[in-house]
C-alpha cells in the first residue's frame, strides 16, 4: 500500500547527504519504492534564503536533491496558507509552520526529527519521527 509523505526540509537535506541522521523509520519511508515523496516549494524556500545568509552551505541545486530522493513538488496552495489560521502557534518558525499547516490540509505524513513538531498531532499532523 503507498502512501504520500510530505518531507521537512532537514529530512530533504539528510536524505540525501546524511540519511544516518535520519531514524530507522524515515530511512524505510523515503527508501520505499511504494512511497510517494513530496518536497514542498517551502522548502526549497527555506533553502535559497538560508544559502543566501549563509546558514547553509551546499553545492546541490534543489532540482538535484529532489531528484536524489525521486520526490515530486508540492506547490504553496491558498488552502495550504489558510490552514494556518487555526494551526496553534505551537512552533514559531514560520517555514516549519507552513510545512505543517500544507500537511495538514492535504492530510500527508510529515517526516521530521523536530521533536516540537509532535506538538501538533492533536491538530491532525501525522507525523514520521
Amino acid at each position: 500500500m503507498s502512501r504520500s509523505v510530505i518531507l521537512d526540509t532537514h529530512a530533504l537535506l539528510w536524505a540525501v547527504s546524511a540519511p544516518e541522521r535520519l531514524s530507522p523509520a524515515q530511512v524505510a519511508i523515503v527508501e520505499d519504492p511504494t512511497t510517494e515523496l513530496l518536497v514542498s516549494t517551502i522548502s526549497i524556500a527555506e533553502i535559497e534564503i538560508k544559502r543566501a545568509i549563509g546558514k547553509l552551505q551546499m553545492t546541490n541545486t534543489c532540482e538535484d536533491l529532489r531528484e536524489s530522493v525521486a520526490a515530486e513538488w508540492l506547490p504553496l496552495l491558498p488552502a495550504h496558507a489558510m490552514a494556518l489560521r487555526s494551526l496553534p502557534l505551537l512552533h514559531r518558525d514560520p517555514f516549519d509552520r507552513l510545512l505543517i499547516a500544507q500537511a495538514i490540509a492535504e492530510s500527508k505524513t510529515f517526516v521530521t526529527s523536530d521533536q516540537a513538531i509532535g506538538q501538533y498531532a492533536a491538530a491532525g499532523l501525522q507525523i514520521a519521527l
